[in-house]
């Protein structure tokens, strides 16, 4: 089984996507596709789906091949969660009813052609895994964390929630080539973990857009990178291609030199032979010249490596804090559901510490506690001195959603214009980019237009609640790079696990309303909580092992608190406690006596 992409065009707007494209993906291979927002990833998985269409070229696949692929979230009135993924087994529940009715004439009739019949769709319905549909339903719901949201209309989910059930959906149907467009976007760290093993074990063919490294270093065997409308294949995982996408500049750079070196020597001896030629009126010479000149035009030039633009963006501290700049001290903290309790956190000038855990968790809640914006309902939180906050937050938001993008960044920042539009410019908002309205910037452009101001803060401590959300590879990797070089305190959510590993050094994970805090970074911290978890099932299983006392018959048990009474060094209350447990012996006994 394959999928192949020949000599594909497509043009957009005006703007050439894809010129001459090739791409093939053999039965087994998991490719993930990269390149720069607005490269075409996501228009490619769509032509290769068949949703859309190339202008020019074609998409070939295997006759048996069913893909499987979310273009949009379709509308499910009526129907609540659990149905929607039920609709994954509409084929089986049909061959299912057919089985019902059969059962039904077998009650008063049976004869041999529907005994044929019956057999035939029930070998058909085992064979498509009829009588596995509860532990499929079972195995994805818990994976994707939808469980609790089973019974809830579909129609009352968010757009995230929504899109997870569809993922769902798609994997419950088993497609023999899946296409997933960021699929990781609205998962928590625990159901991400989970699709990477589901995928690493696919038998089919899988391809992928993502901006997550992680992931694609775990699923991906190949990377298909789309440059200037044409594909390049890289064998390996992500920072595979990396490495081997460097190694290709420096030398597409070193061969563009030597040409370059070589062009121009033709030319001077072409500039050298005709100056001869007219000096001497030689024919010969100027045949040579003509001969050097086609020579140099049949050359294939090598393209000159043209470095992509890349934020400049630079963080610098102000002056710095005290030494501790956040202590948290039994804090207790409900918003609909308890969410922490008596949880402890010291943060001291310079650490980068990770907040982590699944969504929902209280994550963004502790940071609106440390900025103070939401007091907790017990506990202390304590912010030391001299501390400036700086908050790069999931969500930005404008007062006035109308207001210019320039004029934005102007109400933080106090410089003229022309200067904004210098200092924009970095952060890769050129010519009229500026002066387009808050409401109609995408997430990534919020997040570029926040970085900008707080780049020009007065700060000491960065409070980021997932900042790589909404950035390409190349914009979080320029963002990884400045906070590496940040010397104040650094706190984060993410659930970008590149970044987590890439940044901080001190992990806070919280889990079942409790934080525990490992000194080490996220895949020490992850290590360090399974061997915890694993010590606990240990123990559990250990005390469930361990035989019960049996406890010894009621007159036994009589016999020997009369002993101890006898004993004439007890107390007086230690003696009215055992009188008492004899008392109620001797009550037991009459019931059971009257019992028998």
């Amino acid at each position: 089984m394959q999928i192949k992409a020949e000599q594909l065009q497509k043009i957009m707007g005006g703007n050439k996507l894809f010129e001459n494209l090739q791409l093939e993906v053999n039965s087994g291979e998991h490719v993930a596709i990269v390149g720069v927002n607005g490269s075409g990833k996501t228009t490619l998985l769509q032509l290769l789906a068949g949703i859309d269409t190339p202008d020019k070229g074609r998409i070939i696949k295997s006759k048996e091949a069913t893909i499987g692929y979310l273009h949009q979230i379709p509308h499910y009135l009526g129907h609540s969660v659990k149905e929607v993924l039920e609709e994954a087994f509409a084929e089986l529940y049909t061959l299912k009813k057919k089985m019902t009715q059969l059962e039904q004439e077998m009650q008063s009739t049976v004869t041999d052609k529907i005994l044929l019949q019956y057999g035939q769709i029930q070998e058909q319905f085992m064979l498509q895994g009829g009588y596995e549909v509860e532990a499929q339903l079972a195995m994805i719901t818990n994976g994707l964390g939808l469980t609790k949201m089973l019974e809830q209309p579909f129609s009352s989910l968010s757009g995230g929630e929504k899109t997870k059930v569809m993922l769902g959906q798609i994997l419950l149907k088993k497609p023999s080539i899946l296409l997933l467009d960021e699929p990781t976007n609205h998962l928590d760290m625990q159901a991400i973990e989970w699709l990477e093993q589901y995928v690493r074990n696919f038998e089919g063919i899988v391809i992928v857009v993502s901006h997550d490294r992680h992931f694609m270093n775990q699923v991906a065997h190949k990377i298909i990178e789309i440059e200037d409308g044409e594909a390049f294949t890289y064998n390996g995982h992500y920072d595979a291609f990396v490495a081997q996408k460097e190694a290709k500049i420096e030398q597409q750079f070193a061969s563009y030199e030597e040409q370059q070196k070589k062009i121009k020597k033709m030319q001077e001896a072409i500039k050298r032979l005709r100056q001869w030629a007219n000096e001497a009126d030689n024919a010969a010479m100027h045949r040579r010249a003509k001969s050097m000149e086609k020579a140099l035009a049949r050359i294939e030039r090598v393209k000159k490596p043209i470095p992509k633009k890349k934020m400049n963006l630079a963080l610098t501290m102000a002056e710095r804090s005290g030494k501790e700049v956040v202590q948290l001290e039994g804090i207790c903290h409900e918003f609909e559901q308890p969410l922490f309790q008596n949880s402890h956190l010291a943060i001291y000038f310079g650490e980068r510490v990770a907040i982590v855990g699944s969504n929902g968790s209280g994550k963004s809640t502790l940071l609106k506690i440390i900025l103070g914006e939401i007091a907790p309902d017990r506990g202390i939180c304590n912010v030391g001195s001299n501390v400036k906050f700086g908050y790069l937050s999931q969500q930005f938001e404008h007062k006035n959603p109308a207001i210019r993008l320039i004029d934005a960044f102007r109400e933080k920042v106090a410089v003229s214009e022309a200067e904004a539009r210098h200092i924009l410019a970095q952060f890769l908002f050129y010519g009229y980019d500026v002066f387009k309205k808050v409401k109609d910037l995408s997430g990534g452009e919020k997040m570029r237009l926040r970085l900008a101001q707080l780049m020009h803060e007065d700060i000491n401590v960065l409070i980021l609640d997932e900042p790589t959300n909404h950035l390409d590879i190349e914009a979080r990797e320029v963002l990884e790079d400045t906070l590496a070089s940040f010397e104040g305190t650094i706190i984060g959510v993410s659930h970008d696990r590149y970044f987590l590993q890439k940044i901080f050094t001190k992990t806070a994970w919280i889990e079942e309303q409790r934080m525990t805090v490992f000194e080490g970074d996220y895949e020490w911290a992850r290590q360090k909580r399974q061997e915890l978890m694993q010590q606990v099932v240990e123990k559990e299983t250990s005390k469930k092992l361990q035989p019960t006392k049996k406890e010894l018959p009621i007159d036994q048990q009589i016999e020997k608190l009369e002993a101890k009474l006898q004993a004439s060094s007890l107390g007086q209350e230690q003696r009215q406690k055992l009188q008492q447990q004899l008392e109620n012996l001797y009550e037991r006994w009459v019931e059971e006596e009257d019992h028998v």
